[in-house]
């Protein structure tokens, strides 16, 4: 909470003060939690003063309590939830006291899950809208009435005409039978929230040094001797992590460094606090390596063995001295060169970001630039060190990983021909058969399967609908749109986006919440809510940030006309008639696909990332044993878990049975690849402008090879003699795939991996990282102004890019900063997160406890501005974009923002240009509290490799209400 906004609840449908009716009563710890309180802040209150406040009562008095593991479901820190049930009801919570992740903690929206799953506001039945009004319909009803005119629309336009827009709020395995089932509808035009939040990180950390993942852990900075965070605001993003942060800062005496444009409240707890402009973040970062190579402070023997590139690292950063860092940024150069002698005198070293280094047009950049930092201090491949990478959603990562991505199949295979055929071996599919599930486009005299084409991002989905057709790089514009598990008002250009849900043949919302999907567009038919459960209703695993998976128990039955997400996937699978196909391996009990069964498929497939080693018996025994794992290495210390790392984070290699740890930090070599070590993968080949690119001299603990190889095929286990170990089994499954050439990830034995690690070496190779990208738009990382920049003195100095189409969209960049908006709409707009709201908020903006704590939607303004303006504290006040947009919010007028520079935040919804749109929502499913979304006022802009939106960076004008 920023403040206290009032003594009563929030405005609209809320009778009385929600903690006025509390005053009476006292309460002590485990009561609060038990009843899904929050405290007014972060981590739920450890200290309230002592009495009782009444549990829920179940539905019938008496019965065995029994208590229910699960992990919440808003941040990706993992927290677990100890949820007690007495006769199918959710009568009391605790946190979990043995998880290594939150090890008794809840932030506020974590002491509040428990009315996550019970509460009143859900969907509580499918619903369609008939002249404008939502009414009731049956299951079967919808689902016939969606699925013939998905079918109509495939028929006349193609199965890309039918965007399927999926969740990071599914666990693993429905996020796995989600995109499974995309493929097997025929389209690429899937994705979910990770386009807009780490989409950049991905691809970037991914194109550096193999994997695009955090590569330590939270609990790993307790081992850190400095921590460096630009872009986040963990104390209220993920409230829990700072318990690790902390950690290292009280008993290393580690100094906190961060760097924000805002004075945050994680600001609040560092030794040194750089604020810099929104946008530059390249220029801050070369600014502060400029320090280190004039020192000569960088760790010169790492970079020879495992970096390639830093010398082209060096000519671009030389041109940033503190004069030039200081014009761009404003972050004076002495400071910075204290920033550069800290993270030089106290390593290992972290590094930690979130949203607000990756959501700009120069994202890849941003993120790339942060890698290079710490390979420059030697600080990658070391407990303590690494890039602490702070996911937003709970199953973000999962989903990332299981491929709810319009650019690959489960574990970032791609969509190679090869990648299509990796698959289909593993679901036993006629390869042929899932090709004529897809179109093939003849454009321009060519023909394109349109299989091997990357879709449109959900950053971009409304330009498919809205751009004219022959602008698109597929057949038809897009005319359905299922928003699953996804909140609208968490995308910029929501004016157009109003437009696009208007112009479509068929708009599908499934969600526990109606969400702002239900009343932003003002359409009269072709409208569909289906209620899907809370992942307290189901089962299945989750993957926390730190690549370690977790599983979740049923904590309560269904509630309401609700279903779980895999029973709604096999039901359209049903009606779309490739069930017995698609589900040939997966038992159904009733029309429930089993998520066991599920989760042993993709074990079956994913070899690439190592989620082929945790089997759901391993996961369940890892929950079960949670007080058996070390606090800061994540190691069981005997017991039947021992030696394992808690959660067997990816890669967790080879099959089960072969009882591999997972890899705690990526990159170790300090360890064998047997227990957890590993190189830099060899993902660009062995050299490159005749160069080698493989690691120089350095390998793995007790590493067979004694230098940097390749990636390991059925090809180089035979030139080294190491076949003769693979069984006959294994051998002939290798055969099966492509004989010799056969390689460690389309091995589907895991007999390849299993012979490499039996010899120590990574299944990956052992490569060097890439300082430089060469297969990127900026092969080294260039800070380029935003689109929108109110300093159009640097704009000739550092120009945007050309305006090209990709990713099947055109997609505009110079076009766009050549007009100077600066003079109309002078102050830089930068939005970010509030502790008790997440995401796009219909969930934690629906539960009472929540809502009482942050009832308006406001902007930050720095007294300067505030004065120059004639705004006030408290006043309501006109925000506009220069794209024509307008939102009417409360004025925070505050030192935590510098001069020229406003805040918002963005978990807001239900208004509209002014306008409440309450009335619209399912009677009795409309949040408690309403309000702006920033995003209405946010502009065009995206990331030049993988179209993340830019939300930090723009321009607006503020101006009395």
């Amino acid at each position: 909470m920023l403040r206290k906004k009032t003594n009563g609840v929030a405005k609209g449908s809320r009778a009385g003060s929600l903690l006025s009716s509390l005053a009476a009563k006292t309460l002590d710890r485990r009561q609060f939690l038990t009843t899904s309180g929050v405290a007014v802040g972060g981590l739920a209150a450890l200290s309230l003063t002592s009495g009782r406040v009444e549990a829920a009562a179940p539905a019938t008095g008496g019965g065995e309590v029994v208590v229910k593991k699960s992990v919440c479901t808003h941040c990706s820190v993992g927290c677990t939830v100890e949820a007690e049930v007495q006769n199918g009801v959710w009568t009391g919570q605790e946190p979990g006291w043995d998880s290594p992740f939150n090890m008794g903690a809840h932030c506020a929206k974590g002491a509040a899950v428990r009315e996550h799953a019970h509460g009143e506001r859900r969907l509580k039945s499918p619903m369609k809208m008939v002249n404008g009004q939502w009414q009731k319909i049956s299951w079967d009803t919808a689902i016939n009435e969606i699925g013939d005119k998905m079918l109509e629309i495939r028929e006349q336009s193609g199965p890309d005409s039918v965007y399927w827009l999926g969740s990071a709020k599914f666990n693993n395995e429905q996020a796995y039978l989600f995109r499974k089932f995309a493929a097997y509808w025929g389209t690429n035009n899937v994705d979910h929230q990770a386009r807009i939040c780490h989409s950049t990180t991905v691809a970037g950390v991914a194109n550096t040094w193999g994997y695009g993942a955090m590569t330590n852990s939270y609990n790993d900075i307790h081992k850190s001797k400095a921590i460096f965070i630009i872009g986040g605001n963990p104390a209220e993003a993920h409230p829990v992590s700072l318990l690790h942060v902390l950690k290292a800062k009280e008993e290393n005496n580690a100094p906190l460094i961060v760097c924000d444009p805002r004075f945050t409240r994680t600001a609040a707890h560092a030794d040194e606090f750089v604020r810099f402009r929104p946008g530059s973040d390249v220029a801050l970062v070369w600014g502060i390596l400029w320090h280190i190579f004039e020192n000569g402070w960088e760790d010169k023997e790492f970079i020879r063995t495992r970096v390639y590139g830093m010398e082209d690292i060096r000519e671009e950063v030389k041109r940033w001295n503190p004069e030039e860092v200081e014009r761009v940024t404003g972050a004076p150069g002495a400071q910075l060169e204290r920033v550069a002698r800290t993270l030089a005198n106290n390593r290992p070293g972290t590094v930690i970001w979130c949203m607000g280094g990756t959501q700009h047009t120069n994202g890849n950049n941003n993120t790339r630039a942060y890698c290079v930092l710490q390979l420059a201090l030697g600080n990658m491949g070391v407990a303590g060190g690494g890039t602490n990478i702070f996911r937003g959603h709970d199953n973000v990562q999962g989903a990332t990983d299981l491929g709810v991505l319009a650019d690959t199949l489960p574990g970032y295979y791609g969509l190679s021909a090869g990648s299509w055929a990796h698959w289909a071996r593993v679901w036993e599919e006629d390869l042929d058969y899932l090709k004529g599930r897809f179109a093939v486009w003849d454009k321009d005299g060519k023909s394109r399967a349109m299989m091997n084409e990357k879709g449109i991002p959900v950053s971009r989905w409304i330009d498919g609908v809205l751009e004219a057709k022959e602008n698109l790089e597929q057949p038809d514009n897009t005319r359905a749109m299922v928003l699953w598990g996804h909140a609208p008002n968490s995308q910029t250009r929501m004016t157009e986006m109003k437009e696009a849900m208007e112009k479509l043949d068929l708009l599908v919302v499934v969600d526990p919440f109606p969400t702002v999907s239900a009343v932003l567009h003002d359409r009269k038919e072709g409208a569909y809510l289906l209620p899907t459960t809370t992942q307290f209703e189901t089962t299945g695993s989750v993957t926390a940030s730190n690549r370690s998976l977790q599983w979740r128990e049923k904590v309560v039955e269904p509630l309401f006309d609700s279903k779980v997400d895999h029973e709604i996937i096999k039901l359209f699978a049903d009606k779309f008639g490739f069930t017995d196909r698609m589900f040939r391996n997966i038992a159904i009990d009733g029309d429930e696909p089993s998520i066991e069964d599920i989760t042993r498929e993709f074990n079956r497939g994913m070899w690439t990332i190592g989620y082929t080693g945790q089997s759901p018996e391993r996961l369940k025994k890892h929950m079960k044993y949670q007080h058996h794992f070390d606090k800061t290495t994540l190691r069981a210390v005997g017991g039947p878990c021992d030696g394992d790392f808690y959660g067997m984070p990816w890669p967790c290699w080879g099959t089960p049975e072969m009882n591999h740890p997972g890899t705690a930090n990526l990159y170790d070599m300090s360890l064998p690849v047997s227990e957890g070590g590993l190189t830099f993968r060899a993902r660009f080949g062995v050299e490159h402008n005749g160069q080698n690119i493989l690691a120089d001299g350095v390998y793995s603990k007790n590493s067979e090879i004694k230098d940097g190889y390749p990636e390991f095929t059925m090809q180089m286990l035979m030139d080294l003699g190491w076949d003769g170990d693979l069984t006959a089994e294994e051998r002939a499954s290798i055969e099966a795939v492509a004989g010799a050439s056969t390689n460690w990830k389309t091995d589907l034995s895991g007999g390849i991996q299993r012979v490499a690690i039996k010899h120590e070496c990574a299944p990956f190779g052992n490569a060097k990282a890439r300082a430089i990208v060469w297969n990127f738009p900026d092969p080294v990382p260039l800070h380029r102004e935003p689109l929108y920049t109110s300093r159009r003195d640097l704009v000739a100095d550092y120009p945007t890019y050309e305006d090209k189409t990709f990713w099947r969209v055109p997609t505009l960049y110079e076009s766009i900063q050549k007009n100077d908006f600066s003079k109309e709409f002078p102050i830089i707009l930068t939005s970010g997160r509030l502790v008790e709201y997440e995401g796009g908020g219909d969930e934690t903006r629906s539960n009472p406890w929540l809502a009482e704590l942050q009832q308006d939607m406001f902007i930050e303004i720095n007294p300067r501005d505030a004065n120059n303006l004639n705004v006030r504290d408290g006043n309501d006040v006109w925000v506009s974009g220069p794209e024509g947009s307008k939102i009417k919010v409360k004025a925070m007028v505050t030192e935590r923002v510098g001069e020229g520079v406003a805040f918002m935040p963005f978990h807001f919804g239900g208004h509209y240009q002014g306008k409440d749109l309450r009335d619209k929502y399912p009677k009795g499913a409309d949040p408690i509290v309403l309000g702006e979304s920033t995003n209405t006022v946010q502009t065009y802009g995206y990331d030049s490799v993988t179209q993340m939106q830019e939300t930090k960076a723009t321009l607006c004008a503020i101006m009395p209400a």
